[in-house]
């Protein structure tokens, strides 16, 4: 007996070769998106919100773009969402899928977990895709097709193994090779006029953090005013809050006790509750019992021997006299992300009861002093518990310049921290991807039957990289391939895309190094991305819930 209907009403499905297209376009039309932000002469894009105030965001980095997209095509939510959930641990590309996280958050775990290389690994996607589109035309299974890149990713992933410099041992040279990273990270950024400059910001600061890859001890603040050649790394904490009237401006050896708590007098904290007197009299003895609890609960804080008190939440003007009258700092209203990070560099732990001395943990520091930024004044903790604190003060002309200056330096802080852990290093400008295609196109002649074609396939999508790095800065990327792919026929060759000069360069004179660990991530996490899409071949559109009519 024969299902006529299997789906409900408004639930649609496509099959075979409708899907296959529709999932091909829509992975495409991601790359396409961002495929102008790729390189050193990178387009921005304007991103503007539909919520209240309609904010504008001005960036050219790949996470923040696909992030703020709202995706409808099926596919493309995958492409987007399949690179979130690749993580690359030691050399190893381990997928975890779950279908429904899939968000528009692009590459987040390149993001997070390299920090650079979120347009190339979407742009490399796109193209091995567009390969694919057209060995699936010529009659090529699918599963044809993901071995011979399979085959490809592996054959390009021990090019790059064989190609690889480590400085570690020389102390000297390893810092140049970061120093070149940073650079060569920040080019393509808002900060690549003042990239040594930041790129020293960048190295001081990683440095600093001795082999860890913990980026919270590093504070980004920033404040408009100045240009971005006055931003400044400062050694410690600097709290974006106020010393308040009548408290002590410096303290050195602070002991501090960061806590989140009420500290508010006149408020009944029952929700709804009313209270009822017969004369002002009652009101008054009402508010005496409040002010008597609240002078025992600062009396308790200061038994702890403390000498600075930072709160969450506000401090009335009665708790902060008995403060001042105890010689205590009080700093209240710090945000919850700012006491978060003083009690993990100070060494405290954040507390909201206090009838226990003993079992809170007391930050400390050497020396707390108020200083002035621009026109504002701030709180500064020097010599803190953590030694490798520190943090980076970002001057800029406006908010949003000052908001891509801060994700930009964050793209260079987790490149360069991944590095001293794994510190190979490889030359950049499109130099990489020539060695890889060079590789895969010898695999692709060796390689009998059809998955020769996805292998000679793999490599013409790897060579998209280094074209649009030259289409994006204006210049004819034909010739320059052309001219790169017979320099790279020359033993021990160093060429790549001198985008600045327009023409083929030498990449070690020029100083332009990229980390091993994100071109192992973007080539690792592409093929991924290609082979999941490849695999589908029907696309099922649920119907919509409807609501249920109540009257």
């Amino acid at each position: 007996m024969a299902i006529d209907k299997l789906l409900k009403d408004d639930a649609t499905e496509e099959k075979g070769e409708r899907a296959r297209m529709a999932s091909f376009v829509g992975a495409m039309a991601i790359a396409d998106l961002v495929k102008t932000t790729l390189g050193p002469k990178g387009m921005d894009k304007i991103l503007q919100s539909t919520g209240r105030g309609h904010s504008v965001t001005v960036t050219n980095d790949g996470a923040t773009i696909l992030k703020s997209l709202h995706i409808d095509n099926p596919a493309a939510k995958v492409l987007v969402g399949i690179l979130t959930v690749v993580v690359t641990v030691d050399g190893a590309a381990w997928l975890h899928v779950d279908c429904n996280k899939y968000g528009t958050d692009i590459s987040k775990v390149q993001d997070d977990e390299v920090g650079d290389g979120t347009t190339s690994v979407v742009v490399l996607a796109g193209e091995l895709l567009r390969e694919a589109e057209k060995l699936v035309a010529a009659k090529i299974h699918p599963m044809t097709i993901i071995s011979g890149y399979r085959m490809a990713a592996e054959c390009a992933r021990n090019a790059l193994l064989q190609k690889v410099m480590d400085n570690k041992e020389d102390a000297e040279k390893f810092k140049s090779d970061l120093m070149k990273i940073a650079m060569t990270t920040l080019s393509s950024k808002i900060l690549s006029q003042d990239k040594e400059h930041f790129a020293k910001l960048a190295v001081d600061a990683v440095m600093r953090l001795k082999g860890s890859t913990n980026l919270e001890s590093i504070q980004i603040i920033k404040k408009p005013g100045g240009s971005l050649k006055d931003s400044f790394l400062d050694e410690g904490f600097i709290l974006d809050k106020k010393i308040g009237i009548g408290q002590p401006k410096r303290i050195e050896d602070a002991k501090i006790l960061v806590a989140n708590t009420a500290m508010d007098t006149d408020k009944v904290k029952i929700y709804g509750a009313r209270v009822r007197v017969d004369s002002m009299s009652r009101v008054a003895q009402i508010e005496g019992a409040e002010k008597e609890k609240m002078r025992e609960k600062v009396q308790k804080i200061i038994g702890h021997g403390i000498n600075c008190f930072v709160n969450r939440q506000l401090i009335y003007n009665f708790p902060e006299e008995l403060f001042a009258d105890a010689g205590v700092l009080a700093i209240e209203h710090a945000d919850f992300d700012g006491i978060e990070r003083l009690a993990l560099v100070t060494g405290g732990e954040i507390a909201s009861t206090f009838d226990n001395p003993e079992s809170v943990k007391l930050g400390h520091c050497k020396l707390i002093e108020e200083i002035m930024i621009g026109e504002d004044k701030l709180i500064h903790f020097s010599g803190v518990e953590m030694g490798q604190a520190c943090t980076i003060v970002l001057r800029g002309a406006s908010f949003h310049v000052l908001d891509e200056a801060e994700r930009s330096l964050h793209d260079a802080l987790c490149v360069l921290s991944q590095t001293v852990i794994d510190s190979r290093v490889l030359l950049g400008g499109g130099w990489p991807e020539m060695v890889m295609a060079k590789d895969v196109d010898e695999l692709a002649r060796r390689t009998p039957g059809k998955k020769s074609h996805a292998i000679d396939a793999f490599s013409r999508a790897l060579i998209s990289i280094p074209t649009t790095i030259a289409d994006n800065a204006g210049l004819d990327s034909a010739e320059l391939i052309a001219k790169l792919r017979a320099e790279h026929h020359k033993e021990g060759s160093h060429a790549g895309i001198d985008v600045i000069s327009g023409s083929v360069g030498d990449m070690s004179e020029l100083g332009i190094s990229e980390a091993f660990k994100v071109k192992q991530a973007v080539l690792l996490s592409a093929t991924e991305a290609a082979e999941m899409i490849l695999r589908v071949d029907e696309i099922i559109t649920c119907a919509p819930r409807k609501r249920e009519d109540r009257m």
